[in-house]
């Protein structure tokens, strides 16, 4: 706690006492994962925090989910290395029940146990923005959508030609370097992004003393061609190629250590659509086809050169979306979507298919009140029918008090390995969730200051886990434990969270922003069995964050983030401890001409060691430089 104080102190250093307001969400700031269609923050009722590209320079970021770790309600766990497998929790919930959208593409891999999508190879070269919602968001986004939507939006082109670059350098060996270009002129618009990265990394295993590698290549692009005004083609794609080297549980002790395992991803995403926005703006519609393909490869060299696991996902969505105001009060959202998924682990392959319709109604009874209301009916191959509601305020004062409530449902069907593997189970029911929350936000100083709060409860239901097989059901005639000597997948487990998240967002004076958040976030385990009411593992109970950025008159900005992360339990029966831990990192940016620019940073200031993983190590003290150049 010393040190923290000391950092937060170093951090906060105020000169000038020119004004200046703090970014706030007013109606000029606009959303699109609440309801898939853009709307003004002020009407939203739902938890949202937005990440822009201004934020992802400032804090010098390379990876998505260092950035997601600072969120309200999220909490990052990653299994060693740069690269390596990275899950994202919002509010409790589990990393797999995090629905990923990257530029409309819905990114969950089919392939994976729990149908998840890994974090470790998100790097933010080509991000414009982050929409993080907090809670249960069926309605509009489907399956999958039961913890929250993490949604990734890549540059959009605008008039004229733009151009920016950088390279950086630092600690392990690491070089990260990206460029991206764009533009727009007449009817057509265009942009396109690259990317490469490579670090020596670090030792998986916290014990050993091997280094693990990573390596990525990836680029994204947009084009869009206007046939006519409001009329037009979207096409979107994402590409990324990462080699990781892992550490693995060799013989004869199986426990983590240096071993020469390494594994590849390959991820391609793409949209293809079509808008026509008629009535001068009141009727827009939305024609679409998405593809997310997924190849992941286990090499294990000391058993030979084939792969020890693969994994091939695929998934295609066939969707329509209206968005009709037939007064100016009153808005309708509708969609109909077909999803087709597959997979393939070398020896099970399987399919399935959901078809899906939803609508929400959007309603302003008053100039500062918003009501949103919605309902979803999903129709899957194997399960069936199910429907999900949605319902939220916000009410927008003109004292600068925004008052928001919300209450959200989720469901996440069986994956296709959950329903079909050889532990598979075809009998599962979807898992299913509702989350309420309430919170209101301040704004004081003429807006140069702002709080929030927020309280939230969520419970799941019907969560599959994987749970072992007595010799008695194997032998009983019609259970699902005959023939699975190694266990099933099952409705076994239930779930219960609630917390406060807090915000604070101050600009004292011209040249300095502060932010800050708290969230405390108590989970529990409500499935009936030897581990009911443990904490649910990976999930600490208080983290803060807090971050200052400062600017000087010569253009030199300097700034530091401060983490504190609670204890956690690496396991259900809560036998494992993760100690709690704090993190302060620091940097600076320094223009050199209008377009070229000078920065670094130094992350993990104190060398903490800490895990989030048990076993897994994690970096110490670390130093980048690089440079960075803009082009208008």
């Amino acid at each position: 706690m010393t040190k923290f104080l000391l950092l937060l102190s170093a951090a906060a250093i105020a000169a000038s006492a020119d004004a200046q307001t703090v970014p706030a969400a007013d109606a000029a700031d606009v959303v699109v994962t609440a309801t898939r269609v853009a709307q003004p923050a002020s009407e939203i009722g739902q938890a949202v925090t937005v990440i822009d590209r201004a934020e992802i320079e400032r804090r010098q970021t390379v990876v998505v989910s260092d950035l997601l770790a600072t969120t309200p309600g999220v909490t990052v766990t990653r299994n060693g290395t740069l690269g390596a497998l990275t899950g994202v929790r919002i509010r409790g919930a589990e990393s797999d029940q995090t629905l990923v959208v990257i530029d409309g593409v819905r990114v969950n891999d089919p392939a994976s146990t729990g149908g998840g999508f890994d974090f470790g190879n998100l790097l933010a070269s080509s991000v414009e923005r982050i929409e993080v919602l907090r809670g249960p968001n069926s309605v509009p986004w489907g399956s999958q959508a039961i913890g929250g939507v993490v949604n990734i939006i890549t540059a959009a082109p605008a008039e004229g030609l733009q151009a920016r670059a950088n390279a950086e350098y630092g600690y392990a060996d690491s070089m990260f370097a990206s460029a991206g270009i764009s533009g727009a002129k007449g009817p057509v618009s265009g942009s396109l992004t690259g990317g490469y990265l490579r670090t020596d990394g670090i030792s998986s295993a916290a014990g050993g003393t091997e280094r693990d590698g990573y390596r990525q290549y990836g680029a994204t692009g947009r084009l869009g061609v206007e046939f006519a005004p409001g009329i037009g083609l979207d096409l979107r794609g994402y590409f990324a190629d990462s080699r990781v080297e892992l550490d693995g549980f060799p013989a004869p002790d199986y426990v983590l250590a240096d071993t020469a395992d390494y594994g590849k991803t390959q991820e391609i995403y793409g949209y293809a659509g079509l808008h026509a926005n008629v009535a001068d703006g009141r009727f827009n519609n939305r024609v679409a086809f998405t593809i997310a393909d997924i190849n992941r490869d286990t090499y294990e060299p000391a058993f030979g050169a084939e792969p020890s696991f693969l994994g091939r996902g695929r998934s295609e969505r066939y969707e329509y979306q209206g968005d009709f105001r037939p007064l100016d009060q009153v808005r309708v959202v509708a969609g109909v979507e077909r999803e087709n998924s597959r997979f393939n682990d070398g020896f099970t392959y399987a399919d399935t298919g959901i078809t899906s319709v939803y609508g929400q109604l959007i309603v302003k009874p008053l100039d500062i009140l918003t009501l949103t209301g919605g309902v979803r009916n999903d129709d899957h191959e194997n399960f069936g029918n199910h429907t999900t509601f949605g319902a939220n305020a916000a009410l927008a004062l003109r004292t600068g008090t925004t008052v928001r409530a919300s209450y959200g449902e989720g469901f996440k069907a069986p994956t296709l390995y959950q329903l079909f593997s050889d532990y598979g189970n075809r009998g599962l029911d979807p898992e299913t969730a509702r989350n309420f929350d309430i919170g209101v936000e301040q704004a004081f100083l003429a807006d140069r200051a702002r709080v929030g709060v927020t309280y939230f409860n969520r419970r799941t239901r019907n969560q599959i886990d994987f749970r072992d097989c007595s010799p008695t059901e194997q032998a009983t005639a019609g259970s699902i434990c005959v023939d699975r000597p190694f266990g099933v997948y099952d409705n076994v487990a239930r779930a219960e969270a609630d917390g406060v998240e807090v915000s604070l967002a101050l600009r004292p004076v011209d040249p300095l922003t502060l932010t800050a958040n708290y969230s405390y976030i108590h989970t529990e385990n409500r499935s009936i069995g030897a581990n009911f009411g443990n904490v649910l593992a990976r999930r600490p109970e208080q983290t803060t964050s807090v971050n200052a950025d400062y600017r000087f008159a010569v253009g030199l900005s300097i700034g530091g983030t401060v983490s504190l992360v609670g204890d956690s339990f690496d396991d259900a029966a809560n036998a494992t401890r993760l100690d709690g831990y704090a993190l302060a990192s620091i940097r600076a940016e320094m223009p050199i001409t209008d377009q070229v620019a000078l920065y670094g940073r130094v992350d993990n200031l104190t060398d903490a060691r800490y895990e989030t993983v048990a076993g897994y190590g994690n970096y110490g003290r670390a130093a980048y430089g690089g440079v960075r150049l803009r082009l208008k």
